[in-house]
């Protein structure tokens, strides 16, 4: 949960300042040939397609084509309220249709300092079983569907009971070697790690984005909760101010 979210931006201001940037990159240039074909983005019929894995540095869950130019990081808690408004009903599904298009690559960071903050261990237990569900190919079905079910913020019902049921809904998911994986926090060093990593990055709370290692600043983070201004909020992120 985002200790402050800062001013609001004018997003016509914004749309306006970036009319030119816009433009240029619709100009007719030469056509490249092969090179072109080359860079052509990957694009990909639905979610369950998205290829994911974990990155080198073992916290980030990387999803998403290879060879996109754009990567956006989230940084998420799975008990923070606001990380589901995001999820269910703010810009998710546009940097989803982005992924989708190959045009970004979704690189995600999970935290649970929540744990501490509100007691209990829910979303160490949520981070816990998501790594679980990598190992199966299963993540980005598998956080969707969390979030889309997610519990009361203070009343950590990220259970093992309530995660295994939610997994059954999950084509494939359920198997002996994740249920106990999910009952014996298998991946805590993970969680442990990742939330490691949060810290390290400085992100000001949950959720929060970053395009191409950059932080998009406070006075553009309302833009990735409008559909319509996810593509302009995830350009704006590394322009000057």
């Amino acid at each position: 949960m985002l200790r402050g979210r800062g001013r609001r931006v004018a997003i016509p201001v914004l749309v306006a300042a970036l009319t030119g940037v816009l433009a240029a990159g619709c100009g007719r240039g030469p056509s490249g040939g092969d090179a072109a074909d080359a860079r052509k983005p990957e694009r990909f019929a639905s979610s369950r397609q998205l290829p994911e894995h974990l990155a080198a540095d073992g916290t980030t869950v990387v999803v998403g084509s290879s060879k996109a130019d754009t990567v956006v990081r989230l940084y998420e808690d799975l008990r923070c309220p606001v990380c589901r408004d995001f999820e269910e009903d703010g810009g998710a599904g546009a940097l989803r249709k982005m992924t989708l298009h190959g045009e970004v690559r979704a690189e995600y960071t999970l935290a649970s300092f929540l744990d501490d903050r509100l007691g209990g261990k829910g979303s160490k237990k949520a981070a816990n079983a998501l790594r679980a569900a990598l190992e199966k190919g299963k993540f980005v079905e598998y956080h969707d569907l969390l979030f889309q079910e997610q519990p009361e913020e203070a009343v950590d019902g990220y259970t093992d009971a309530f995660l295994l049921r939610m997994a059954s809904r999950v084509k494939g998911l359920r198997g002996a070697e994740f249920d106990a994986a999910v009952k014996g926090m298998k991946y805590r060093p993970f969680v442990t790690a990742s939330e490691k990593a949060y810290e390290a990055d400085k992100a000001p709370g949950t959720p929060a984005f970053a395009v191409n290692g950059t932080l998009i600043s406070e006075d553009r983070w309302n833009l990735m909760f409008d559909p319509k201004y996810v593509p302009l909020a995830v350009m704006t992120s590394t322009l000057p101010e």
